[in-house]
């Protein structure tokens, strides 16, 4: 009979040792979950409190490569350094929870620009943000494209961006408004179309294959009437039949940033890639009025690390690493 009494009472003792424990994690649960609300309020409350504030004050903030990041990195920086793309960036929604914030690229790229704005280290890591990227196939550990990179990034954060008006703010900072024009050269017939562009894609190679030795003949070239004759001809609806048309590009707008793309690798017919790494000069200033005709440019008017470095990118037929400038940024200059 004592040793029944007995081992009931150590069965309540073991229910209740089991609901004391229970009640224990629950409580750690409830005070993990705070402590994580605590933080991102207080991350809220620090991002609020740098809105407005003039871009990397303390100087230039280096960012950690994380697993081949560097062409990221590199973009980053240039975001970084628009004051027009920042001001956008600061106007953003916050997303309400902290999955959304994980894997929103708008708000992790504006934690990342705090961390370089705020932290006192010569260099932060991008860490968080590439997580993020890698939810939407940026992948870490894999050589990027800068050109296909700058699109995707550009177009993940206008996507994620609530607001209209910011979107359209992004959108007017960065887009190109060229016309394209087709004449017939039988009866003179002229269509004409606008299109928008994020980037200038300018060729490095002229239609003989010969390398073309400025940024200005790249511009000349690429805007230049090209004749459309034998298999290339058209069907002009006027005529009734495939004749010779005439194809030209006028430039219609330019942005207040200019991202112009030196198409600098070559596709073969063999399906061989190689990259063009002739030298290829650009001016610190580029005025599109002086390198276009005047029928060609109906556009309005048109610096950052030492430009002697800058030119070291110009590129050499001699390069073991490939110093070569991919994408150009040019930001427009308003009069005094």
């Amino acid at each position: 009979m004592l040793m029944g009494q007995r081992s009931g009472c150590q069965e309540k003792s073991k229910k209740l040792e089991l609901a004391l424990s229970e009640t224990m994690k629950a409580e750690a649960k409830i005070q993990n979950n705070e402590e994580e609300a605590e933080e991102l309020k207080a991350k809220d409350q620090r991002l609020a409190s740098v809105f407005g504030v003039a871009d990397l004050k303390n100087g230039a903030i280096g960012l950690y490569n994380v697993g081949q990041s560097c062409c990221l990195n590199s973009l980053l920086q240039v975001f970084f350094m628009n004051i027009h793309f920042t001001g956008i960036l600061r106007r953003i929604t916050v997303p309400p929870c902290a999955m959304q914030k994980r894997r929103n690229v708008p708000y992790q790229m504006l934690l990342l620009l705090e961390k370089m704005q705020c932290g006192k280290q010569k260099a932060v890591s991008p860490i968080d943000l590439a997580c993020c990227l890698s939810a939407y196939r940026v992948k870490l550990f894999v050589q990027h494209d800068a050109a296909q990179l700058f699109l995707n990034l550009w177009n993940l954060v206008k996507k994620q961006m609530k607001k209209p008006e910011l979107v359209e703010e992004l959108s007017n900072l960065y887009t190109i408004c060229v016309q394209e024009h087709l004449a017939c050269q039988k009866c003179s017939l002229e269509t004409k179309r606008n299109s928008n562009m994020l980037t200038l894609p300018l060729p490095v190679l002229d239609s003989n294959s010969r390398a073309l030795r400025t940024l200005e003949k790249c511009l000349q070239y690429f805007f230049h009437p090209e004749e459309l004759t034998d298999h290339n001809m058209c069907f002009c609806e006027q005529c009734g039949r495939k004749t010779p048309f005439l194809q030209s590009m006028k430039l219609v707008h330019l942005p207040q940033t200019l991202t112009i793309h030196l198409k600098r690798f070559c596709f073969e017919e063999s399906a061989y890639i190689h990259k063009l790494s002739h030298y290829l000069p650009f001016p610190q200033d580029l005025d599109f009025n002086a390198v276009l005709t005047e029928n060609q440019c109906q556009a309005d008017d048109s610096e950052k690390v030492s430009w002697d470095d800058v030119k070291c990118t110009y590129g050499h037929s001699n390069l073991h690493w490939g110093e070569t400038a991919y994408l150009l940024i040019y930001m427009k200059k308003h009069p005094q």
